[in-house]
């Protein structure tokens, strides 16, 4: 599949035969900074106007920070995430209109509405804007509504990795039955996008992993899916001729505490190795929470050794890969793996684990380990800080792999290719 869009990708580039095609990219909430929404939406909509096509981005709150030239189609929300009291956020305007109520109504019952409600307002805006469009793409929203979309305008999607992942790990690892419960009414929205996936073709997908992650639990047909790896923001995730990097450090991200990132997998195998290497430092991109990890850090009596950092910029994230004498990416399950392709983009040598697509990611060029196992992931880490020789040959490896493969001009490219190959089902 990777050949197959490769070979279309040259099409993708604007040629006198080509005319240039205005893009909807559609994301219902795109925040800059965290999570991988926003950087999504902001890197792919820029290649795609370098490629001389014409973007809007539809978003819900948090909005995308968005590169010169690119529109802003702001769908509001109710955004009752940032509201101290999401309860009594609703006002009487609001019950004139159903995505609105069912947005509240889940917020408040305990559901994630906002996909849903957000698809809504997508087909409301499409249909009194007919004819501005030659495509939708949809970033994993997956709502009902782009199947109404779908026959007024071409939709693709992107799927960057199956939700019912998320919630079978979240399951496996809370034993209280109510929260069980909780867990599964708040992913009420998985069973809506499973089966709107199944009706969706063409589907973009960012690793082989997530592909059939997705053909496994969502049903969608192997057919449906095009297979383009991520890019990396090389301008700001490259090595820094006067960053030095340390012998003592390892970096990881946690943008959330969930199961799914395997922090505490890796807590687990930092005790093992604490007492042996006085000096080694752990830092987590991240936030610390109440939660598993936090319990994991003070069981092991690690607190003074371990520093979390949330809400940095990626300047910032990428001056600490290149300070990082490794960096670990220790997920039991991940779609592509955006933070252990930056890291290779700063040339730190990379451990990472089998979980999902980080195997593809890391290629020849890190050490992988099995995902769950803090002995080898500890004795990973031993390795390469008894063997600078070779974190610097990986580091090398690293740099020239992400180099040539994680080019958000070649992501954009195959996303065009599907542009079109939509269009042509379409007419």
């Amino acid at each position: 599949m990777l050949k197959h869009l490769s070979e279309r990708a040259g099409s993708s580039h604007l040629t006198s035969g080509d005319a240039p095609l205005r893009i909807l990219l559609a994301s219902y909430r795109s925040h800059p900074h965290v999570g991988g929404q926003g950087v999504y939406v902001h890197h792919l909509s820029k290649a795609l106007i370098d490629l001389g096509h014409s973007v809007d981005v539809a978003s819900g709150p948090p909005y995308p920070d968005l590169a010169p030239g690119i529109g802003l189609v702001k769908l509001p929300s109710l955004d009752l995430f940032a509201e101290d009291n999401a309860f009594s956020a609703i006002r009487s305007r609001h019950f004139s209109s159903w995505s609105d109520v069912s947005e509240w109504l889940s917020h408040n019952s305990g559901a994630f509405g906002e996909p849903y409600a957000f698809g809504r307002r997508l087909r409301r805006f499409i249909k009194n804007n007919p004819g501005r469009y030659d495509v939708v793409h949809d970033n994993q929203t997956l709502a009902r509504a782009l199947l109404k979309i779908r026959k007024t305008v071409p939709v693709v999607t992107t799927l960057h990795h199956p939700i019912s992942i998320d919630l079978k790990l979240a399951l496996q690892s809370e034993k209280r039955w109510w929260m069980r419960a909780l867990i599964r009414r708040w992913h009420r929205f998985v069973g809506m996008q499973a089966k709107v996936a199944q009706k969706l073709d063409p589907i973009l997908t960012v690793s082989e992993a997530s592909k059939y992650a997705a053909m496994r639990d969502f049903g969608v047909p192997a057919r449906s899916f095009h297979v383009v790896p991520n890019g990396v923001d090389q301008d700001i995730f490259a090595p820094q001729a006067d960053v030095v990097r340390e012998d003592n450090l390892i970096v990881t991200t946690a943008s959330a505490d969930t199961p799914l990132k395997g922090l505490p997998v890796l807590i687990k195998a930092f005790a093992r190795i604490a007492n042996e290497y006085p000096k080694l430092r752990l830092v987590v991109i991240g936030r610390l929470r109440n939660g598993p990890t936090k319990e994991a850090i003070e069981a092991a009596g690690l607190e003074s050794r371990i520093t979390f950092c949330g809400g940095i910029s990626q300047d910032e994230i990428a001056k600490l890969f290149c300070k990082a004498t490794i960096m670990v990416s220790p997920s039991l399950f991940e779609g592509f793996g955006m933070p252990a392709a930056e890291a290779m983009a700063c040339a730190a040598p990379v451990i990472v684990s089998t979980g999902g697509a980080l195997p593809e990611v890391a290629g020849d060029a890190g050490i992988i380990t099995p995902k769950g196992d803090a002995e080898a992931l500890a004795k990973a880490i031993m390795y390469l800080l008894e063997n600078p020789g070779k974190r610097v040959e990986l580091g090398q490896a690293a740099l020239m792999r992400a180099r040539t493969v994680f080019l958000w001009s070649e992501h954009a490219a195959g996303a065009v290719a599907l542009y079109r190959l939509a269009l042509h089902a379409y007419h």
